[in-house]
Formats: structure tokens, C-alpha cells, sequence
């Protein structure tokens, strides 16, 4: 972690850090020069005999090759495509209809419409962790500040500007709102989930307080509507500091059951890099067995976002659209090994709580 002086000379530079996702491997066809047949020589007299048969010969084996090289060429661009692959465990193999197939891999796009069953965000959980850059497909956030006093609400204020240099002003609703912003320090402590409201010049803002003194992560998460009328699902990441005596608190020991306000929050399954499987968690009040009555909280009964420790890469996933067995279930495949702080949103009442937990995936 930096020190707040480090920190305060920071330059923009970190926020142009690598992407953390794992590239997914392809087995990429190469072309192949198909060999020119010339046409027969109608002037040429006809010929009999055995050298005539080496030539049918000849010709077959040629047709046939080219047949061969064909298919071959078909089967390799098949395995390159990113048709839904089987998992290594033994959990199910053919998901229910909404659910993710166990063991697909996502882009870096949403992967359904809001309110089509469990479905992650950008690089959400499959395929790669995103957040970490500030400028992606052209796409800038920028901060109007990028720093504040611990304790004292701020406005917070930035633009989304798009490759023309200008703010960007038409977003998609997704998850009822059309930007989610997601506050975390680099501890991994002092999370929040804001709506931010916008403009008519694109600029965005919504209040902010940080209670202590330290380095900050701000994400932006939506979905932009380009020129051409596509819809482009990102997630941005800029660095925030605020100043004043730091040390950073290290992450807790992964558990199993958390509190959030008068709740407590069972999490039952194992993240395993690469494999899509089932997180269920269970919300009772505190000293009791039975359920909690959930409301939906943004079209849905929760929501999880997953941080890596050390790069901040986000993982941002949704639920089944109904409870499973009295649980809030999500299809998760962590993008690599290492420690996350997983924190899960959800609403009694009228009122959201937040159960965080420390998850290690091997």
C-alpha cells in the first residue's frame, strides 16, 4: 500500500494500470494459399492409357486435399470461437434457462439485459476483472477532483468522455439506474455504492464522505450508447486520495457467516479460478433460523462485487432472478488465484445492508 505522501505525488499514470484480467486463449487459424488448378486445354489431344490414369490420380489426390485442408480449417476456427466449454467439476453441466453455462467465458459486455436472469458485468466474474483502467475503447473518467478532506461530504463530480473529446450524455439503464459508482480503498475497507445523477452537460455528481484518511479506488460501471446506436457496458477506474495519517488495516480471515446490521449472512460454495459455480447466500436475522423477507434491491433480491487484493481489479456479479431454496444465488468464475473481498448488497425493509467477506480462490 502507498503512504499519503506517495500517494499525493501520485500522477495519473497509475490509473493506467495494466489490465488484471487473464486473457483467454484461442487457437487462431492460419490461411493457406489454395493451389490454382488450370483449366484443360481443349487443343490438346485426348489421352489414354496408363499415363492418362496417373493423371485421373493426381487430380483425385489434389481434390481430396483441398477437401481435407478445408474441414481441418472449419474444425480449428470452431475451437477458436467462444462456444460454451464444459467445467472440471462435478456441479451441473447444463445451467437453468437464464442461468450462465457452467464453465463459459464472457467479454467484456454485459452478457444479458437488465432483469434476464443471473448475468455478470463487464468481465464480471467471467473472463477477466475490470476497473483497473481509467480509459477504455475511448472512453475517459474524469474526476472533477481527485481528492477531499476525511470526514466532510463532498459533491462528487466527473465526466464519462468519449472518443470526440467530448462528455458523454447517452446512457443505458442498467439494474435500474445508469451509472452505478462503487467507492473502496486499497485496503479493501470502505466500500460504497452510489447512484450518481447527471447533467444535461454530462457532467455527473453525487455527495460523497470517506470517514478516514487514505487511497481510494472510484469505479464507474455502465453502459454507453455510441454514435452508431450500440450500447458498450464499461468499467472505469480512477484513483482518489484523501489525506491525513494512514495505515492500512489488512483483510480479514475468510469466513462463512458475516453480520450486516441486525442479519447474519451465511456464504455457502468455493470460488475455483476458471470453473463457473454456484455462491449462495442465506440472510436470517441475527439469532434466528428463518429467512429474511427480502426486498428486490435494483431488480434483483442482491448484489455482489468482488475486489481483488493488490491490482483493485472488479468483479461485479447478479443473481438468479428468484430465490434459490430461500437464498440469493450467484454464478461466479473468478478470473485468476488470490484473495477478494467480496461484498454482497441486499434490502430488508426498505433499508440496504451490506455483508462483506474475505474469499481466497485457488
Amino acid at each position: 500500500m502507498a503512504t499519503s505522501s506517495a500517494r499525493a505525488s501520485a500522477t495519473s499514470a497509475a490509473d493506467r494500470r495494466p489490465s488484471a484480467g487473464v486473457p483467454v486463449g484461442a487457437l487462431a487459424t492460419t490461411e493457406r494459399e489454395t493451389p490454382v488448378v488450370n483449366p484443360p486445354d481443349d487443343s490438346a489431344p485426348a489421352r489414354t492409357g496408363p499415363e492418362n490414369r496417373h493423371g485421373d490420380t493426381r487430380l483425385v489426390l489434389l481434390v481430396g486435399g483441398l477437401v481435407v485442408a478445408l474441414l481441418a480449417g472449419f474444425g480449428l476456427g470452431r475451437l477458436g470461437t467462444g462456444e460454451p466449454r464444459t467445467t472440471s467439476t462435478g456441479g451441473p453441466q447444463a445451467a437453468a434457462a437464464g442461468s450462465p453455462v457452467a464453465g463459459a467465458v464472457a467479454g467484456d459486455g454485459h452478457q444479458h439485459p437488465s432483469g434476464t436472469g443471473p448475468h455478470t458485468h463487464p468481465g464480471d466474474g467471467t473472463g477477466q476483472a475490470t476497473g483497473t483502467e481509467v480509459s477504455v475503447s475511448g472512453y475517459t473518467l474524469q474526476p472533477v477532483l481527485r481528492t477531499q478532506q476525511a470526514g466532510k461530504a463532498l459533491d462528487y463530480r466527473f465526466r464519462i468522455v468519449g472518443p470526440d473529446g467530448q462528455p458523454a450524455t447517452r446512457f443505458a439503464v442498467v439494474h435500474e439506474k445508469p451509472l452505478h459508482l462503487i467507492v473502496v480503498g486499497n485496503d479493501l475497507g470502505g466500500y460504497q455504492h452510489l447512484h450518481p445523477t447527471m447533467a444535461s452537460d454530462g457532467t455527473w455528481s453525487v455527495p460523497l464522505t470517506v470517514a478516514k484518511a487514505g487511497d481510494y479506488r472510484v469505479y464507474a460501471d455502465f453502459s454507453v450508447t455510441t454514435t452508431d446506436g450500440r450500447q458498450l457496458p464499461l468499467v472505469l477506474g480512477v484513483d482518489h486520495h484523501v489525506p491525513g495519517a494512514y495505515t492500512p488495516a489488512g483483510l480479514p480471515p475468510p469466513q462463512r457467516e458475516t453480520t450486516a446490521g441486525p442479519y447474519s449472512v451465511a456464504l455457502e460454495g468455493t470460488p475455483t479460478v476458471g470453473v463457473t459455480t454456484p455462491l449462495a447466500l442465506r440472510v436470517t436475522r441475527t439469532g434466528g433460523t428463518e429467512p429474511a423477507r427480502l426486498d428486490r434491491y435494483l431488480g434483483a433480491y442482491g448484489h455482489l462485487v468482488l475486489i481483488r487484493e493488490g491490482d483493485l481489479g472488479l468483479v461485479h456479479v447478479h443473481p438468479e432472478q428468484e430465490l434459490v431454496d430461500g437464498a440469493v444465488t450467484f454464478w461466479l468464475t473468478p478470473p485468476s488465484p488470490g484473495r477478494y473481498r467480496a461484498f454482497f448488497d441486499f434490502q430488508v425493509d426498505g433499508e440496504v445492508h451490506t455483508a462483506a467477506y474475505t474469499v481466497t480462490v485457488t
